[in-house]
């Protein structure tokens, strides 16, 4: 964990020229582990999708664990129950969005054998909140400390002007992708200025976009997790 509580100065939001595209969906169900199957789909439907080193895919997390219901974990069999209020959201250059838009409501997707049919979408701006949150970043290596995994991070941010002040890393997930298993975790970075948290939602955080890795979205903070740490 890195934690600096120097404050950041603020600065002045980039413009919007990389926007989320949320689409409403039907599916009953879906593998948990379902990234890697769904950007192939997309990219049976949408071939320049894979050649668009701007466009990522949001993976489908559905509902938190409440009510006596828990989420479940990731499996090769597990499946995630899909409700209607569920979104599918790209995150793309503002220029793709009206042919994003256009082309891929009412478009059927096989994800894995089953079946998820696209419904119309709208355009969201990337959030302006400086606390910000990537359930997946992908590894460099298999079981990757905790330490080195952070300080790789630092580098590639610092290469995207981008300094770390607060940072704090989750839990490891396994997914699978085209050559085998990849090893991931969650981020969270706190006390960027808005400047930076939309440069990092903009452009991500290491490879596998597609799959979802390296996505980032707002979170409340994290200084009540400091103190639990």
């Amino acid at each position: 964990m890195f934690w600096n509580e120097d404050d950041a100065a603020d600065a002045r939001p980039s413009p919007d020229t990389i926007v989320d595209i949320l689409f409403s969906i039907a599916c009953k169900r879906i593998p948990v582990d379902h990234a890697y199957p769904l950007s192939c789909a997309l990219r049976s439907a949408l071939p320049w999708v894979a050649d668009e080193p701007r466009l990522a895919v949001h993976s489908i997390y559905g509902a938190g664990s409440q009510n006596g219901w828990e989420r479940p974990e990731h499996g090769e069999d597990t499946l995630l129950m899909v409700s209607r209020r569920t979104k599918l959201g790209i995150r793309a250059p503002a220029t793709r969005a009206d042919e994003l838009l256009s082309t891929l409501p009412g478009i059927r997707l096989e994800v894995a054998g089953h079946a998820l049919t696209l419904g119309p979408g709208k355009i969201k701006p990337l959030s302006q909140e400086t606390t910000i949150f990537a359930r997946y970043v992908a590894m460099e290596t298999d079981a990757e400390p905790e330490e080195h995994f952070l300080a790789a991070a630092a580098r590639t941010l610092e290469a995207m002007d981008i300094q770390i002040r607060k940072a704090l890393c989750g839990k490891t997930t396994r997914l699978r992708g085209p050559d085998g298993i990849i090893q991931t975790r969650s981020l969270m970075l706190a006390g960027l200025t808005r400047e930076e948290s939309i440069r990092l939602q903009q452009r991500g955080l290491g490879p596998h976009r597609l799959m979802g890795c390296g996505i980032f979205i707002p979170h409340k903070g994290i200084d009540s997790l400091q103190q639990q740490a």
